[in-house]
């Protein structure tokens, strides 16, 4: 139990890094989501995240601002609830 915090403290400091994509609306949707939900997801949850993050920016901000849809279930509900996190910041 002792390994197990630090371990998953560093692996979500490495989601949030690799959630700073360089662009504001990325990274504004992103932070938002994160910033509600990163610390409670199980491990499924951090998997799915982490496979959404390896998507490249082009693809990742049409799934974000609507103009195109995620293929697979798992990774389009995931993007369905970044885009209704709390547009408060």
């Amino acid at each position: 139990m002792g390994e197990a915090q630090p371990q998953r403290h560093r692996r979500l400091a490495r989601i949030r890094w690799r959630a700073r994509r360089g662009t504001r609306e990325l990274d504004i949707l992103l932070a938002r989501y994160l910033d509600a939900h990163l610390d409670a997801l199980d491990e499924r949850g951090l998997v799915l995240v982490e496979r959404l993050l390896d998507v490249q920016d082009p693809e990742l901000q049409a799934w974000l601002t609507g103009s195109a849809e995620p293929g697979e279930e798992p990774l389009a509900r995931l993007v369905g609830e970044i885009r209704a996190a709390p547009r408060e910041r």
